[in-house]
């Protein structure tokens, strides 16, 4: 072996480690974009404010005194997950921007943020067990029945 290829294959070693440096970068970054993703929706008047994070978690919640008293307990919880839900879904969007750059072209980063990538849905169902010889479960029982008694 010769000197040159000794540093051809220190020159491409090299090469690599670089381009696992820049890639853990840019995770990094992708990461903290993520982390930082804060959606705020509110009502037209201000009175019910919500804030959510990167995965549409409600990081915080302001009901106004106004609030308090304009809307009954049922009205006020509706308001509160819609709002909570339409910041839900920009929140979902901006980290789906946040991740299109760094994806493969024909990956979907919805599906990447909801963890299933490129599963089906078959996929991702749970398995159920086989049936064990001690299982009840096919067995009918009285609450099987319109009248409480057990079948004949």
């Amino acid at each position: 072996m010769g000197p040159d290829l000794s540093a051809d294959h220190q020159a491409e070693v090299d090469g690599l480690l670089a381009e696992y440096r820049r890639s853990r970068e840019q995770l990094a970054a992708v990461q903290q974009e993520l982390a930082a993703i804060r959606v705020t929706a509110s009502t037209e008047d201000g009175g019910i404010t919500v804030t959510v994070g990167p995965q549409g978690t409600l990081t915080n919640l302001v009901i106004t005194d106004a609030a308090h008293q304009r809307y009954r307990a049922a009205e006020l919880a509706a308001i509160v997950v819609r709002l909570a839900t339409a910041a839900a879904a920009q929140a979902s969007e901006r980290a789906a921007r946040t991740l299109t750059p760094v994806l493969p072209a024909d990956s979907d980063p919805a599906a990447v943020l909801r963890g299933t990538a490129d599963l089906s849905d078959a996929e991702i169902a749970p398995k159920k067990p086989p049936p064990s010889e001690e299982s009840f479960e096919d067995v009918p029982t009285w609450m099987d029945t319109r009248d409480g008694r057990p079948p004949s």
